[in-house]
C-alpha cells in the first residue's frame, strides 16, 4: 500500500451555506465544505483527510473536488490534506501512516520516564517560567499532585502483546524501553516505564518546564528541567466574513472578520 503527496497543489476549502437570508447572510450550521485541488496524478484517485482523519475519497481519477463535513468548532483551525492513492486502495484509511498534524492548541506535552525504584506513594509537580526564563518553583501548574503510580496498569509482557508493544521479558507493565520506544530510551527492560503530562493552552512564547518528584512525607527531588520550548498556537478562525466595500476601478474587495 502506498500514497502520494507530490503533484497535488492549490488545495482550497469553501464553506457551503445551509441557507441564505434576504440580507445576504448565510447559515452554515452543518459544517459542510467543498474541498477542491489541482493534481497531476491523472490515473490515481484522491482522498481528503481532516485533522489527520479520513474524510472521503473520489469516485474516479478525474474528480478534483469533494464535499466533506468539517469540525464545527471555531476555537482551532482544521488541517486539510489531499493525497493520491491507487484506485484499488481508494477505500483504505491511511490516517495511521500520515504524519499527525500539529493541533496548534498551544499545549505542551511532557514525557516522564518512571523508575521502578520510586516509592508507591510518589507524586510529581510540574512548574514553568511563564516565559521569563526563570522557572518558578513556588506554584505548580498542576492543580493537584500527579500520582506516579496509578491504581491500575495495563499488562503486556512478552507473548501477551505483539513483539515490541510490551516489555522484553515476563508478564509486566507495558513500557517504552526495548522495542516500543527508541532503543535505549530509558533503561533496558522493566525499568523504562513512562507517563505523560499535557499543559493547558499557552499563549505565544518560549517556555521552560521543571518537574519535581515528592514522597509521602513531602520530600522533593532535585528538579529535572527542559530546554526552552517554543509554543505557537494556531490563529483563531473567523466565524464569518462580511463584505464592507468593493472598489470597481481597483477591483479591490474589503472584508470584515466577524468574531
Amino acid at each position: 500500500m502506498a500514497f502520494a503527496r507530490e503533484g497535488i497543489e492549490n488545495v482550497r476549502v469553501l464553506a457551503l451555506p445551509d441557507g441564505v437570508a434576504a440580507e445576504g447572510r448565510c447559515a452554515a450550521v452543518s459544517g459542510t465544505a467543498l474541498v477542491t485541488w489541482h493534481s497531476s496524478r491523472e490515473t490515481m484517485y484522491h482522498q481528503v483527510y481532516l485533522n489527520g482523519r479520513f474524510a472521503g475519497s473520489t469516485l474516479d481519477a478525474g474528480q478534483r473536488r469533494l464535499v466533506v463535513h468539517a469540525p464545527s468548532s471555531f476555537q482551532s483551525a482544521v488541517h486539510v490534506e489531499v493525497i493520491a492513492v491507487e484506485p484499488k486502495e481508494a477505500h483504505i484509511d491511511f490516517s495511521c501512516e500520515l504524519d499527525r498534524p500539529a493541533t496548534g492548541s498551544g499545549r505542551v506535552r511532557l514525557t516522564i520516564l518512571r523508575s521502578q525504584t520510586l516509592p508507591i506513594e510518589a507524586t510529581a509537580n510540574v512548574y514553568f517560567d511563564n516565559g521569563t526564563g526563570q522557572i518558578d518553583y513556588t506554584e505548580p501548574l498542576n492543580p493537584v499532585p500527579i500520582p506516579i503510580w496509578p491504581c491500575r496498569q495495563n499488562k503486556a509482557g512478552f507473548g501477551m502483546a505483539q513483539f515490541g508493544a510490551g516489555d522484553f521479558g515476563y508478564d509486566s507493565a507495558a513500557v517504552v524501553g526495548f522495542g516500543k520506544g527508541s532503543f535505549g530510551d530509558g533503561q533496558f527492560g522493566l525499568d523504562a516505564d513512562a507517563i505523560e503530562w499535557m499543559s493547558s493552552p499557552l499563549p505565544l512564547g518560549r517556555y521552560r518546564f521543571g518537574i519535581r518528584i515528592a514522597d509521602a512525607r513531602g520530600n522533593e527531588s532535585p528538579a529535572s528541567e527542559t530546554e526552552a520550548i517554543t509554543v505557537v498556537p494556531a490563529a483563531k478562525p473567523a466565524a464569518g466574513l462580511e463584505i464592507v466595500t468593493f472598489n470597481e476601478q481597483a477591483n479591490q474587495l474589503t472584508l470584515r472578520i466577524l468574531e
